[in-house]
C-alpha cells in the first residue's frame, strides 16, 4: 500500500493511526499541501477535490485508489479485522461512528487549510474561528462520551473514535485552543500515545516533517 499524505494533515495521520495499530506495512508518498501540490492535476487525478489522504491499494494486479480518511479506515477494518477498531454490536458500532463523526464532521472540516485561507480571505481572523469551533466540538466530544467512556472514548479498547481524537487534540494545542474542563479527553489522549505503534503515526516522525 502506499498513503498519499501530508504529515501535518489531521485526516492523514487517522489513517497513518489505523495502519500502525493494525501493524500493517506501506509506504507515504508525501502531498506539499502548503506547496499547493494538492491542487496539481497529477493528484487531482487521484482525489478530484484535491485533499489527502489517497490510499493506494492493490486488488489482483490493478491498483485502486481509495480517499476520505474514514472510508479508508473502515476498508481497513473490513479487510483486516484484528486487533479490531469496532465493537461488534450494531448499536455499540453506532456509538463509535457517531463519536467519529462529531470530529470528522462537526470539527475538522471547520479548521481545514482551506476553510481558514477563505476566512482570512474575507476579512475575518481565522484563528479566533478555528479556536471557537474546535473548542465547542471538544466540550461536545467530552459530554457525548460520558456515558460510553471507560479507558478510551468507547469502553476499555481503541476505536475509530480515538483515532480521530489523537490527531485532534494535537490540532488543538497548535490553535492555541483552550482545553480546560476537558480532563477525560487529555486522559485519553495520552493513554492513546502510550499505545505500541502509535507513536511511528506522530507527523514530526513522517518523511516531510520539517528537521
Amino acid at each position: 500500500m502506499r498513503l498519499f499524505a501530508f504529515y501535518r494533515s489531521s485526516a492523514s495521520y487517522r489513517v497513518r493511526l489505523a495502519l500502525a495499530h493494525k501493524g500493517l506495512p506501506y509506504d507515504v508518498v508525501p502531498v506539499a499541501l502548503s506547496a499547493g501540490e494538492q491542487r496539481e492535476s497529477e493528484h487531482r487525478a487521484r482525489n478530484p477535490i484535491g485533499q489527502v489522504p489517497v490510499l493506494e491499494l492493490r486488488i489482483g494486479d490493478q491498483p485502486v485508489l481509495l480517499a476520505q480518511s474514514v472510508a479508508i479506515m473502515e476498508y481497513l477494518e473490513e479487510t483486516h479485522p484484528e486487533p479490531a477498531l469496532l465493537p461488534q454490536t450494531p448499536i455499540d458500532r453506532a456509538r463509535v461512528r457517531e463519536l467519529t463523526e462529531l470530529v470528522n464532521s462537526g470539527i475538522q472540516p471547520l479548521q481545514n487549510l482551506t476553510v481558514l485561507q477563505h476566512v482570512d480571505a474575507v476579512g475575518a481572523d481565522s484563528a479566533e474561528w478555528a479556536r471557537l469551533f474546535v473548542r465547542r466540538g471538544l466540550v461536545a466530544l467530552e459530554e457525548r462520551s460520558r456515558t460510553t467512556r471507560g479507558a478510551f472514548l468507547f469502553g476499555d479498547t481503541p476505536t475509530f473514535a480515538d483515532i480521530c481524537l489523537v490527531p485532534q487534540m494535537l490540532n488543538a494545542r497548535a490553535l492555541g485552543v483552550s482545553l480546560e474542563d476537558l480532563d477525560a479527553l487529555l486522559t485519553i489522549d495520552a493513554r492513546c500515545q502510550a499505545l505500541p505503534g502509535w507513536d511511528a503515526a506522530h507527523p514530526s516522525v513522517q518523511p516531510d516533517a520539517p528537521t
